[in-house]
């Protein structure tokens, strides 16, 4: 299983037992008495993922300015973009997962499949070094379509020119355990709804929220 990951990222580890570490989730470790799961190196690749996605902006747009460079970065290190890529290389069938949470399609819930992917950028980091994170998560960035668009702010300013007020958003509900929730957000000026969104965060269910505002104001 971990050679046919290793032809899927175009990585051969010299220590394989990083990438398998980096496959197991708590709860299969809970499960099976395992000292070792992946959420350290989630740390770590979330941090080599931020640093490694601002150099590849940097590079690649060099007349945009702060501002617009760190929208679309919100946007490359979201857990939407990360699942999306983990779910082309089809990360979910390699990793390791208890029964309840099998169970429950874990192999295909979006919180678990980004933090998986931001776990294999660390273990390949222990594995090789910076340079060869850098190199993987380029190319992953460069097959990859990423909205840079920021829909609360830019409902903000229509909102804020049309009507001199601010739009507000409200959490109407959420679903879920706390390590698993999906929030559902509402988004209104006075006692207009103009949008809903769901999402796994509450960032993310906002933007999603003004989203759907612009799609019905079209």
């Amino acid at each position: 299983m971990l050679n046919e990951l290793e032809k899927k990222i175009k990585i051969k580890f010299k220590n394989p037992k990083l990438l398998d570490v980096a496959l197991t989730h708590k709860s299969f470790a809970i499960e099976n008495n395992l000292n070792e799961f992946n959420e350290r190196m989630e740390f770590l690749g979330d941090a080599i993922l931020s640093t490694a996605t601002a150099v590849y902006l940097y590079l690649k747009y060099p007349n945009y300015d702060e501002g617009k460079l760190s929208k679309i970065k919100s946007s490359a290190v979201s857990r939407t973009t990360l699942q999306e890529i983990a779910k082309k290389l089809k990360l979910g069938k390699f990793v390791k997962i208890s029964k309840s949470e099998e169970s429950t399609g874990g192999r295909e819930k979006d919180s678990i499949l980004a933090n998986t992917m931001e776990a294999v950028i660390g273990a390949i980091f222990l594995d090789a070094g910076y340079k060869k994170a850098e190199k993987f998560i380029h190319e992953l960035l460069s097959n990859q379509k990423i909205n840079p668009s920021d829909y609360k702010s830019e409902l903000q300013e229509v909102i804020q020119s049309k009507h001199k007020t601010i739009p507000v958003y409200t959490v109407i509900a959420e679903k879920g355990p706390d390590h698993d929730k999906t929030f559902k957000i509402e988004v209104r000026i006075g006692k207009k709804q103009l949008g809903i969104g769901l999402g796994k965060s509450k960032k993310e269910a906002e933007q999603n929220a003004a989203k759907n505002a612009f799609e019905k104001m079209n």
